[in-house]
């Protein structure tokens, strides 16, 4: 048995924007916390960028470069803040189970009992395997790193040469014939299950777990919820259009549609900027939604914002990018002549974006919370953690998650193109046909489009979600005709017979 304790371990850290000056500085402090923007600009590193400080508060330059390197700063904020989170459990792994050992020092062996460890010793996490291959995933990114830096010899995670592509790959599998890939990945990931709600189980989640229903669907007395209405607008536009957490939670006013429009959608650009991957797309929102959000904003959101002006938090805020005329989405730095588009800002920026409306300054950021300030993507996730609660105190045997309303909206939302699409297709002649599908394109590449996915292989995990579905269809109507009757139902045959 391997035993590992929890404390000391590596701390994840995030650059900040601005630092904090203490109420009684040292001396010379103030005037260090004043010129840390500029020199921050200087340096090139970008506000919530993570680093490692290990359990001794040492940071280690060579290490942190990894998080600087062009390949990690092109990646999500949320990716960057995950292979830091991985690396560090590692490296916590190596301080407290493995003696101290340095990140330089680590070797295969080392590896080999993280892995039995993490995953089969009984006092152990006992992960997932998914959970399992994100974090050797990150491990062996980072060592792959430190080998062609020169800062290490080997690689501690083992390689095995990937299965050669079939005939027909193409440049696609040519290119990963002769890679590597780590040796102890997991064998036990279940790659085509997806996890979703039928609309009328989401409903229920939704009424009882965010709006603080009772069980039977109807509004309970001596609830206290004054965000059920926002937190459920929240979960209805993830629902209803598949974005990420953490590319709803960094929507701006000048995102989201409020108007009344004339159809049945509205659509917004989602920006690479916050976008995960650079999936840059249209978003389109159903006008009930757009309402919902629309009162939202007039109601909720405007009370908020109100207090926090008359308490001077907005006024408090140091360099923030000021967006000064509500019509046009460009934004300056408080005390530069710096200016960009809102939609060039990225995830940390935007949390720090004011507008100069005609009541004075405002949070460009959408979801507000109680204090008028943003809120963060682990508040929401701490909303979806209170509402399981919620229906498992009431006898609901339903939960969710955030990434359980994306897949809900790209199982839902295949499953009626694909019908409209064959029923469509069933009323034509071949050229017809051919005509529509050039024209209308496949449901599945427009699903693919509308989550953001790079290849439709990656959307198609969602066939096997309608596969499944459909089976479940024909088994409840269909009888099955091996169980024997009960005696009761028995006599009745008889009888007849």
């Amino acid at each position: 048995m391997i035993t590992a304790v929890t404390s000391p371990v590596w701390r994840v850290l995030f650059t900040r924007a601005e630092l904090i000056v203490p109420p009684s500085p040292i001396h010379g402090m103030a005037e260090v916390c004043a010129g840390w923007p500029a020199w921050l600009a200087g340096s090139g590193l970008e506000p919530g960028t993570p680093f490692l400080v290990s359990p001794s508060l040492e940071y280690d330059v060579a290490l942190n470069e990894f998080f600087v390197d062009p390949a990690m700063r092109a990646a999500a904020v949320t990716t960057q803040a995950g292979y830091a989170r991985d690396l560090a459990a590692f490296l916590s792994f190596l301080w407290s189970a493995r003696g101290k050992r340095s990140w330089r020092d680590a070797t295969e062996a080392d590896h080999v009992a993280y892995l039995v460890w993490r995953r089969r010793d009984p006092d152990g996490p006992r992960v997932a395997g998914a959970t399992w291959d994100r974090e050797v995933a990150a491990v062996n990114r980072f060592y792959r790193w430190a080998v062609r830096r020169g800062h290490v010899a080997s690689n501690p995670v083992p390689q095995v040469s990937r299965r050669p592509a079939g005939f027909g790959a193409g440049r696609a599998g040519a290119r990963t014939l002769d890679e590597q890939r780590p040796a102890t990945y997991s064998h036990d990931v279940v790659r085509e299950r997806v996890q979703w709600l039928p609309p009328e189980s989401y409903r229920r989640w939704r009424d009882v777990g965010v709006r603080g229903f009772t069980a039977d669907g109807l509004p309970r007395a001596g609830f206290r919820g004054r965000w059920a209405g926002r937190n459920s607008g929240f979960c209805d536009l993830m629902v209803r259009t598949g974005l990420r957490l953490s590319e709803q939670a960094a929507l701006t006013v000048f995102d989201v549609p409020l108007g009344r429009g004339y159809g049945g959608y509205q659509r917004f650009w989602l920006s690479e900027a916050v976008a995960k991957g650079r999936s840059a797309r249209w978003v389109y929102v159903p006008a009930s939604i757009a309402l919902d959000l629309a009162a939202y904003v007039e109601w909720d959101r405007a009370e908020v914002v109100e207090q926090a002006r008359a308490a001077g938090r907005y006024a408090a805020w140091r360099r923030p990018w000021v967006v000064e005329d509500s019509d046009r989405a460009v934004a300056r730095r408080a005390g530069s002549s710096e200016r960009v588009k809102v939609a060039q800002l990225g995830f940390a920026e935007r949390q720090r974006l004011l507008v100069d409306g005609p009541g004075g300054l405002a949070p460009a950021w959408f979801w507000l919370g109680e204090s008028g300030l943003p809120l963060s993507v682990s508040a929401w996730k701490a909303m979806f953690a209170e509402a399981n609660r919620r229906c498992a105190a009431v006898g609901l045997a339903v939960r969710c998650h955030a990434h359980m309303l994306r897949h809900t909206f790209a199982v839902v939302t295949l499953e009626q193109l694909q019908r409209g699409h064959i029923a469509a297709l069933n009323e034509m002649v071949a050229p017809q046909r051919e005509h529509y599908t050039r024209i209308f394109g496949d449901p599945l590449d427009w699903v693919r489009r509308r989550l953001g996915h790079r290849s439709v292989l990656t959307t198609q995990i969602y066939l096997h979600a309608l596969a499944e579905l459909e089976m479940h269809t024909r088994m409840a109507l269909v009888p099955d005709g091996w169980e024997d009757p009960p005696p009761a139902a028995a006599g009745v045959l008889a009888v007849r017979a």
